[in-house]
């Protein structure tokens, strides 16, 4: 690749800012749970939501109109300033709701510009041919980062003091350990930090473009509806675009408002087995982004999503059917894989078919509709009926459902010439 140190620095700086975003976004709900606000946060939570569907294709638009390096890098200034300034709340006044909220809606928003940032440089970078390697180490990346986010994010928020037994030569050693809990502006602060770090690692990006874009000027509603004119002339990638999305959209579903309640009211666990199908969902993802390059060539992305979004729909009913804590750990670590492996497949396709220069615009509206059908799904299973009992297997053969639906659909669209 001839850019490829500038990707490496791309990467990276995309790994940096990522880690304390992951601890910080699990800090958030836990503040708002363990100080009994949790209705506050849910509200919260909701206008936010609401912001996003309008910032999102906003943000496609100014991606395509700027550079995106720096898009890149006045997004991680931004949102480091921001960050930095809730944390000094915290050292100077205290805990503030306002600004620890105002935290969680940076870091949401940063997500609609900051992935469809990524994934247009990514491809200005790039040779058609590496593709598929480049959008595999993104996925591997970024798992691996939320995976180790995570873990850490266990350990600051409650903090950890044990013993470790050691024995060597039949000696036995006892050494303490301990990690002290971190006050949520500290949590901050290294956020904060990490945004900067991104920043420099940006700055020292040099590159030269492979895919030349033509700019268009005008009116921000102008340069939205190009990108709608854009899909309604490609139908084949339109219908792709919004079906190959199905299995991360029921995936975001499941784990906000399915898992918890399929795992306290039907298998009647506890919080770690929630916890650790959530590590094994992440270890799946790490797997697809090293192997799934290898299984589906480059020709073969759109059967290798549509195979990938039929053993999704499999998995959900074979949960709905189940009430054994290993199924639900193996259907995790496949719906890992599915996921994570259509996400790459995904990408290579629409940089396939699509021109960088309305890539920011196409993938917005695509995130468009992924927001809206997330949160269809939320607020139905929000509903009393499958808060009770064995309920939340019905939500499980819907999603299950829809994922079938998902995969016909993508079957039966075929790709054709442009209108």
């Amino acid at each position: 690749m001839q850019n490829r140190h500038s990707l490496r620095l791309l990467f990276a700086a995309n790994a940096v800012s990522g880690f304390s975003q992951g601890i910080s976004m699990l800090a958030i709900p836990w503040y708002f749970t363990r100080t009994q606000q949790s209705g506050f946060f849910n509200f919260s939570y909701g206008v936010i939501t609401i912001i996003t569907l309008f910032w999102g294709l906003y943000a496609g638009a100014l991606i395509d109109r700027f550079n995106r390096k720096y898009v890149f890098l006045l997004l991680n200034l931004v949102c480091g300033l921001l960050v930095g300034w809730s944390s000094w709340q915290g050292y100077a006044a205290g805990a503030n709701n306002l600004s620890i909220v105002l935290v969680f809606a940076v870091t949401m928003l940063n997500y609609n510009i900051h992935y469809p940032a990524l994934y247009a440089l990514s491809q200005q970078l790039s040779e058609k041919n590496n593709y598929q390697k480049v959008n595999s180490n993104i996925e591997v990346t970024g798992q691996t980062v939320s995976v180790l986010s995570g873990g850490l994010a266990a350990l600051l928020l409650e903090g950890i003091n044990t013993n470790l037994d050691f024995h060597l030569g039949g000696m036995h050693f006892i050494v303490p350990f301990s990690i002290e809990q971190w006050p949520i502006e500290k949590i901050f602060a290294a956020d904060a930090a990490t945004y900067f770090i991104a920043c420099l690692l940006i700055v020292f990006m040099k590159y030269k473009p492979l895919t030349k874009s033509l700019i268009e000027h005008g009116s921000v509603i102008k340069r939205i509806t190009t990108g709608f004119a854009f899909l309604k002339n490609h139908v084949h990638v339109l219908l792709f675009g919004l079906f190959s999305y199905s299995v991360f959209a029921m995936l975001i579903v499941e784990i906000h408002a399915v898992l918890p309640g399929y795992v306290g009211q039907h298998l009647n666990e506890k919080g770690s087995v929630f916890a650790i199908a959530d590590t094994i969902y992440a270890a799946g993802a790490v797997l697809a982004g090293l192997f799934v390059a290898k299984l589906f060539k480059e020709k073969q992305t759109r059967t290798g999503v549509i195979l990938l979004t039929f053993i999704t729909a499999a998995i959900f009913y074979w949960c709905a059917a189940s009430s054994s804590v290993l199924i639900l750990y193996t259907v995790s670590v496949i719906l890992g894989f599915t996921n994570a492996g259509i996400r790459v497949l995904r990408l290579t396709y629409i940089f396939n078919h699509v021109p960088n220069e309305l890539i920011g615009r196409v993938n917005s509206i695509f995130n468009l509709a992924n927001v809206a059908t997330r949160s269809v799904f939320i607020f139905i299973f929000s509903m009393a009926f499958f808060q009770t009992g064995s309920h939340m297997t019905y939500a499980y053969a819907i999603l299950a459902t829809f994922a079938l639906i998902s995969g016909v659909v993508l079957v039966l669209s075929k790709e054709h010439k442009p209108a």
